[in-house]
Protein backbone atom coordinates (compact mmCIF):
# COMPACT_ATOMS: atom_id res chain seq x y z
CA UNK A 1 0.00 0.00 0.00
CA UNK A 2 1.72 3.10 -1.21
CA UNK A 3 1.15 6.79 -0.92
CA UNK A 4 -0.86 6.76 -4.13
CA UNK A 5 -3.33 4.27 -2.64
CA UNK A 6 -3.85 6.47 0.42
CA UNK A 7 -4.46 9.52 -1.78
CA UNK A 8 -7.16 7.63 -3.66
CA UNK A 9 -9.08 6.62 -0.52
CA UNK A 10 -12.50 8.25 -0.13
CA UNK A 11 -11.96 9.50 3.45
CA UNK A 12 -8.61 11.08 2.51
CA UNK A 13 -10.19 13.01 -0.34
CA UNK A 14 -12.90 14.18 2.03
CA UNK A 15 -10.32 15.29 4.64
CA UNK A 16 -8.30 17.21 2.01
CA UNK A 17 -11.29 19.43 1.29
CA UNK A 18 -10.42 22.98 2.40
CA UNK A 19 -13.77 23.47 4.13
CA UNK A 20 -13.33 20.33 6.20
CA UNK A 21 -9.79 21.38 7.16
CA UNK A 22 -10.87 24.87 8.19
CA UNK A 23 -13.85 23.52 10.12
CA UNK A 24 -11.65 20.97 11.91
CA UNK A 25 -9.11 23.63 12.90
CA UNK A 26 -11.91 25.94 14.04
CA UNK A 27 -13.53 23.26 16.21
CA UNK A 28 -10.21 22.29 17.79
CA UNK A 29 -9.45 25.95 18.45
CA UNK A 30 -12.85 26.58 20.06
CA UNK A 31 -12.67 23.49 22.27
CA UNK A 32 -9.13 23.86 23.60
CA UNK A 33 -7.44 27.21 22.90
CA UNK A 34 -10.00 30.02 22.78
CA UNK A 35 -10.64 32.30 25.77
CA UNK A 36 -14.25 31.07 25.67
CA UNK A 37 -13.37 27.41 25.21
CA UNK A 38 -15.58 24.57 26.36
CA UNK A 39 -13.04 23.59 29.00
CA UNK A 40 -13.16 27.04 30.57
CA UNK A 41 -16.97 27.03 30.42
CA UNK A 42 -17.02 23.69 32.23
CA UNK A 43 -14.72 25.02 34.97
CA UNK A 44 -16.84 28.14 35.33
CA UNK A 45 -20.05 26.08 35.57
CA UNK A 46 -18.48 24.01 38.35
CA UNK A 47 -17.50 27.21 40.17
CA UNK A 48 -21.06 28.54 39.79
CA UNK A 49 -22.50 25.35 41.31
CA UNK A 50 -20.08 25.56 44.22
CA UNK A 51 -20.97 29.20 44.85
CA UNK A 52 -24.71 28.44 44.69
CA UNK A 53 -24.30 25.73 47.34
CA UNK A 54 -22.34 28.17 49.50
CA UNK A 55 -25.06 30.79 48.99
CA UNK A 56 -27.76 28.35 50.14
CA UNK A 57 -25.71 27.46 53.22
CA UNK A 58 -25.12 31.11 54.11
CA UNK A 59 -28.80 31.98 53.60
CA UNK A 60 -29.64 29.22 56.08
CA UNK A 61 -27.12 30.67 58.53
CA UNK A 62 -28.67 34.13 58.09
CA UNK A 63 -32.13 32.70 58.84
CA UNK A 64 -30.79 31.04 62.02
CA UNK A 65 -29.12 34.28 63.11
CA UNK A 66 -32.32 36.25 62.47
CA UNK A 67 -34.28 33.86 64.65
CA UNK A 68 -31.68 34.22 67.41
CA UNK A 69 -31.88 38.01 67.14
CA UNK A 70 -35.66 37.86 67.35
CA UNK A 71 -35.37 35.76 70.51
CA UNK A 72 -32.81 38.14 72.02
CA UNK A 73 -35.11 41.13 71.56
CA UNK A 74 -37.04 39.79 74.56
CA UNK A 75 -35.43 40.84 77.87
CA UNK A 76 -35.88 37.44 79.51
CA UNK A 77 -34.36 35.59 76.56
CA UNK A 78 -31.43 38.02 76.52
CA UNK A 79 -30.81 37.37 80.20
CA UNK A 80 -31.01 33.61 79.66
CA UNK A 81 -28.56 33.83 76.75
CA UNK A 82 -26.10 35.92 78.78
CA UNK A 83 -26.26 33.48 81.69
CA UNK A 84 -25.79 30.38 79.54
CA UNK A 85 -23.14 31.57 77.11
CA UNK A 86 -21.16 34.15 79.04
CA UNK A 87 -21.77 32.97 82.63
CA UNK A 88 -23.05 36.39 83.70
CA UNK A 89 -24.84 36.79 87.00
CA UNK A 90 -26.92 39.22 88.96
CA UNK A 91 -25.53 41.06 91.96
CA UNK A 92 -25.13 38.95 95.09
CA UNK A 93 -25.65 35.76 93.11
CA UNK A 94 -23.32 32.80 92.88
CA UNK A 95 -22.78 30.59 89.88
CA UNK A 96 -21.92 26.93 90.14
CA UNK A 97 -20.62 25.15 87.05
CA UNK A 98 -21.27 21.44 87.06
CA UNK A 99 -19.17 19.34 84.70
CA UNK A 100 -19.52 15.63 84.20
CA UNK A 101 -16.53 13.33 83.81
CA UNK A 102 -17.58 12.17 80.38
CA UNK A 103 -17.74 15.78 79.11
CA UNK A 104 -14.22 16.63 80.31
CA UNK A 105 -11.31 16.20 77.95
CA UNK A 106 -8.78 14.10 79.78
CA UNK A 107 -5.69 12.30 78.57
CA UNK A 108 -5.86 8.56 79.01
CA UNK A 109 -2.69 6.67 79.80
CA UNK A 110 -2.04 4.35 76.94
Amino acid sequence: MGLKDIYNKRWFKFMRNIYVLVLTVFVIWMIFFDANSLLIHRELNQEIKKLEKQKEFLEGEIDKDKSILDKLSDKEELEKFAREKYYMKKEKEEIFLIEYEDSLKTKKDG
